[in-house]
């Protein structure tokens, strides 16, 4: 920021010598009025005239002076009296212009210069090694969204210095993942690929930002790169997850759905993913069109409930098998027209340990409720069925008709 500001004022300095260097020039010649140069310019001919007659050029010189004298005589008048000289104006009339010279461009700077810009990337300069170093460590307080744009502004700097950290390459697209920094993200993996290209940690990643793309060309490259590392790596749980994941955005359900059948017999009896990774089966059976086991609801509204529906209600339909209070399955819905046909199965389940495919009972309840609220309240309204036996493709009915009290 020093040397930037020394630069700033060199550059002024030297125009504001070059402006009243320009203004004492002419300050130094004495204005030379009209007569005066008449007469310079016959005394000069007269010398070329005699030069022209020594190298034989001209014949006669006499007429050729006589000519002279007389325009000369025209020019200059019998009563032409001697010009009054010009009194060379003030060098302190310069300083207006050198103080405009200064605030015009200064005003220049601070208009386009982005000096608060400035300012701020060289304070993210001051933070970036106490910044990094949280990063790293496990035990600090996690980065927020903020710091986490000003740990990666001060990386994108620190890079030019050090272009081959493969390390640094690596943190700075995760940190634009987290920000949804697509470009950011692919750039320094693309980056960091080059200086490792066997790194399978950078693969992964870079292969879960081509993923998440809407560019189906992405998506394709990173199917493409999944299916090199799992000839490598068959049992590899972290690939086998992304490679199910790319099937599904894909709308490939069978590949998807072996790919996560495979994790399951990988994963150890207890693991929390279990759960989401057969619930994620369950979803892309129903994709797929897979799917056997269909609760059929139709869903009608009392007349007395219709004038009475909240603006902006939201619509929860909850399925249980009569015994257990915690649902099998959930559906959330905005509130739409009525009568109302929709269908639930195992995608809707509420733990994946507990599917409707498996309940041998069930009973409907659908409550509408105001936004932004899920908790039950007083005068909301609510229906629900009957307990029926469930055989995989029953129908229900159920008539929103009461109020909570």
């Amino acid at each position: 920021m020093t040397l930037f500001w020394i630069v700033v004022i060199a550059l002024l300095a030297a125009s504001t010598v070059l402006l009243l260097a320009a203004g004492w020039r002419g300050d130094r010649h004495a204005a030379v009025d009209r007569n005066a140069l008449n007469t310079l310019f016959y005394q000069q001919r007269l010398k070329e005239l005699e030069q022209d007659e020594a190298l034989g050029v001209i014949a006669a010189r006499q007429p050729m002076v006589q000519e002279l004298q007389q325009t000369l005589l025209a020019d200059i008048p019998a009563d032409a009296t001697p010009a009054t000289p010009v009194r060379p104006l003030s060098r302190w009339v310069l300083l207006p212009g050198v103080l405009v010279l200064v605030l015009v461009s200064l005003g220049c700077y601070l208009k386009t210069g982005d000096l608060p810009g400035l300012v701020g990337w060289q304070q993210v300069q001051a933070e970036y090694p106490a910044l990094r170093a949280r990063l790293l460590d496990a035990e600090a307080k996690p980065l927020s969204v903020e710091e986490l744009a000003r740990l990666g502004l001060g990386m994108r700097t620190a890079l030019q210095q050090d272009k081959d950290s493969v390390h640094d390459w690596l943190i700075l697209g995760r940190i634009g993942m987290v920000l949804n920094n697509r470009n950011t993200a692919v750039q320094s993996f693309q980056r960091a690929l080059q200086l490792a290209p066997n790194n399978e940690e950078i693969k992964l990643s870079y292969a879960d930002v081509l993923t998440r793309s809407s560019d189906p060309q992405d998506n394709r490259e990173a199917q493409a790169m999944l299916n090199a590392m799992l000839k490598q790596n068959p049992d590899n749980v972290r690939i086998l997850s992304l490679a199910a994941f790319n099937a599904f955005e894909q709308q490939q359900y069978q590949r998807a759905i072996g790919a996560w059948q495979t994790m399951l017999l990988l994963l150890p009896a207890g693991d929390t993913r279990i759960a989401q990774v057969k619930r994620n089966i369950e979803q892309a059976k129903t994709a797929a069109g897979l799917q056997t086991s269909k609760l059929s609801l139709t869903i009608t509204l009392a007349p007395e409930a219709e004038k009475m529906l909240p603006q902006g209600g939201v619509m929860y339909i909850s399925v249980f098998d009569g015994v257990s209070p915690v649902p099998v399955a959930v559906k959330r819905l905005p509130l739409s027209h009525f009568p109302l046909s929709l269908t639930l199965d195992d995608s809707n389940a509420m733990v994946a340990d507990r599917l409707l495919s498996a309940q041998h009972q069930v009973l409907a309840r659908v409550r509408i409720i105001r936004e932004g609220s899920a908790t039950p309240q007083t005068g909301d309204w609510f229906g629900e069925s009957a307990l029926t036996p469930f055989d995989g493709q029953q129908h229900l009915t159920v008539e929103i008709n009461q109020q909570q009290p």
